[in-house]
């Protein structure tokens, strides 16, 4: 359907509400949209990923804890759909916090998601080479191998990203459908399989497997507890669609029900494939001793070949997943850049004028990889990545206080998702879920590196932060557009 030039305009226009330009090409449609969530979340990645460390930490009858993250990542969600249906600029929660808050507060709610998205990409990218395409083409385990993959990986990335947002747009459609079939026909084919073989058992789904006389296993930080970071590690990154708000059409409607819609998505489509997946194991001390038990559930069950395919969709899955951190790092980097609040902020505003993406920001993000990559030894890159998981969470806590603090402040356009009476509610629900998922998050005692080096990166912004003061107050004590522009 073509865009009507009213519409084109109102959208132009909330960007000019914001004080910029409208730089950025609107291409995305509503699925388009909803795409970018749902791959950055990319369930079928994270329960790849993750689902080794349930079954040697809580055992097959951990996967229920999924049911209990989505629901409560899905309260967060409905948070963070009302900013989005409110401030649909570039930037999310940076620019929420920024004019409903203050700069100040503004610019750490930037740098929280930058840390957490420029780690996001290397973490994902280097999956990407280690568990899924290094075993599809037959190459032995092999840390070295892995990195120099891992940056083919991210040049291949960094030139589509600057090219065209349509170009991405269309690689992930292609990567999240191939995902939702691969999650639903592989549910069907292990059902039927267990059917006809009865290799498998229901029981599965309530066993501890190897974890069955573990000490502590329901104590605070216990094998148990542990199951539920596959899906705090798994159902975030949903508010990416906002990020790119500005590239979107309609963004009062498309952004906000692309978060929530994702996050439901992947919560049901998730459960499905862990509950098929456990009832599908055959041995549940042999596949948990496996590097990666999905892949050998698939090799049993159904064969080598389907194995081959899994892995095959898998990285396809990995790659949107990654590009779609690599264009939300960007945009976010570009955000904070045009209000001078961000290092090199002349050079890294720019918009290409022919592609209309901001190449010099997609490069940084290259560039962060790359040196990630060179620079840390295999414990310490570990170590960061793990530390990664923190960030989204305090992310999202702190905007959930933001919402709660100046929702009666918000304006409200009609047609616009919006909670109505349910949202103070909804509000008060996420922010004590988000307090749990910090505590299971930071309780462990392998979590203490995690949060040092947490506290290390906020320590690094402090430093930025604080050179702004000394040389460049006026960046963080105004604002772009009008004091009152979202406001009613």
């Amino acid at each position: 359907m073509v865009e009507s030039s009213s519409d084109a305009q109102g959208d132009a226009g909330s960007v000019e509400a914001g004080g910029y330009r409208q730089e950025l090409k609107r291409t995305l449609g509503s699925f388009q949209v909803f795409a970018i969530s749902f791959a950055f979340i990319s369930v079928a990645v994270g329960i790849f990923a993750t689902f080794d460390e349930v079954l040697v930490t809580a055992g097959p009858v951990g996967i229920w804890l999924w049911i209990v993250a989505a629901v409560g990542q899905t309260l967060v969600a409905l948070v963070v759909a009302q900013f989005a249906a409110r401030i649909p600029l570039s930037g999310s929660s940076y620019q929420w916090a920024s004019r409903l808050a203050s700069p100040q507060i503004g610019w750490w709610f930037g740098w929280l998601t930058f840390c957490y998205l420029a780690i996001g990409v290397v973490a994902v990218d280097n999956a990407l080479a280690s568990q899924a395409f290094m075993p599809l083409v037959g190459l032995a385990p092999d840390e070295g191998t892995a990195r120099l993959i891992t940056l083919v990986v991210l040049l291949v990335q960094t030139v589509l990203a600057v090219a065209s947002t349509r170009l991405v747009s269309l690689i992930n459609t292609v990567a999240v459908g191939l995902e939702l079939a691969l999650v639903v026909v592989v549910a069907i084919a292990l059902v039927i399989a267990v059917a006809v073989t009865g290799d498998g058992a229901v029981g599965n789904l309530t066993s501890r497997g190897v974890v069955e006389n573990t000490p502590g296993y329901f104590s605070v930080g216990g094998g148990l507890m542990l199951a539920m970071i596959m899906g705090l590690a798994t159902l975030v990154g949903f508010d990416s669609a906002a990020n790119l708000a500005e590239e979107a059409k309609d963004p009062f409607r498309t952004v906000p029900r692309a978060i929530v819609g994702s996050v439901v998505a992947a919560g049901i489509l998730g459960m499905l494939f862990l509950i098929t997946l456990t009832v599908a194991i055959d041995d549940i001390p042999r596949v948990s001793a496996e590097g990666s038990p999905v892949a050998a559930i698939m090799r049993d069950q159904l064969g080598a070949v389907t194995e081959r395919t899994l892995l095959v969709a898998i990285s396809i899955a990995f790659f949107g997943a990654g590009i779609v951190v690599m264009v939300s790092c960007s945009r976010l980097v570009f955000a904070m850049s045009r209000d001078a609040r961000f290092p090199a902020h002349r050079l890294m505003r720019r918009v290409n004028p022919r592609t209309r993406t901001p190449i010099p920001a997609t490069v940084l993000v290259f560039a962060l990889g790359v040196a990630l990559m060179v620079a840390l030894p295999g414990a310490a890159l570990l170590e960061l990545i793990t530390a990664s998981t923190i960030l989204p969470a305090v992310t999202y806590g702190a905007t959930i206080v933001l919402y709660l603090a100046v929702r009666g402040r918000l304006s409200r356009k009609k047609g616009a998702f919006d909670l109505g009476r349910f949202e103070l509610p909804v509000a008060v629900c996420a922010l004590l879920w988000t307090l749990i998922a910090l505590f299971v998050l930071v309780t462990p005692k392998e979590a203490l590196v995690s949060v040092v080096i947490v506290v290390g990166l906020l320590l690094l912004g402090g430093l930025f932060f604080l050179g702004m003061l000394i040389f460049d107050r006026r960046a963080i004590e105004t604002e772009p557009g009008g004091p009152d522009a979202f406001t009613g």
